[in-house]
C-alpha cells in the first residue's frame, strides 16, 4: 500500500511540475526583471549556462554578437546559472546547461540545448523577433 501511494503522489508532482510551468509565468520574479519584460511582449532570450561547459563558452560570444547586431536590440537576455538557479531550472523545465529559450509577445516559442552553429543561434533568435 505504501509503495502504491508513493507512486500516486510521485506520478501528480511529475505532472505538476510539467504542467505548471506550461500554464504561464505566476508573476513571483524568480528572474529578476523577467517579468517586467514577458508584460512588455518583447522577444526574450533566457540563456542557461554553467562556467564548467565548454558549449555555454562556446555559445556566449555567438549570442553577444548576434545581440549587439541592429536586428536584435530589443532582445532581452536573462542569464541563469546552471549550478545555483536550481528553481528557475525546474519552472522552465530546463535539464540540460547551455539551453536557450526565445519568447514572443510573452509566451515560449522555441527552445534549443547544445547548438553552437552560429546560424542555428541566429534562427532561434529571429523565431522571438
Amino acid at each position: 500500500m505504501k509503495r502504491r501511494h508513493f507512486l500516486i503522489i510521485s506520478a501528480a508532482a511529475g505532472v505538476a511540475a510539467a504542467v505548471g510551468p506550461a500554464l504561464g509565468h505566476n508573476g513571483d520574479e524568480t528572474i529578476p526583471g523577467f517579468d517586467k519584460a514577458l508584460k512588455a511582449g518583447g522577444p526574450i532570450l533566457i540563456h542557461v549556462t554553467a562556467p564548467w561547459c565548454e558549449v555555454c563558452q562556446a555559445q556566449k560570444p555567438i549570442v553577444a554578437a548576434l545581440l549587439a547586431s541592429p536586428e536584435f536590440t530589443t532582445m532581452k537576455k536573462f542569464d541563469v546559472d546552471f549550478d545555483t538557479q536550481k528553481e528557475i531550472l525546474a519552472r522552465y523545465r530546463v535539464q540540460m546547461q547551455s539551453t536557450m529559450i526565445v519568447y514572443k509577445g510573452g509566451k515560449e516559442v522555441d527552445r534549443q540545448t547544445g547548438q553552437t552553429d552560429p546560424a542555428v543561434i541566429e534562427a532561434l533568435l529571429r523565431e522571438a523577433l
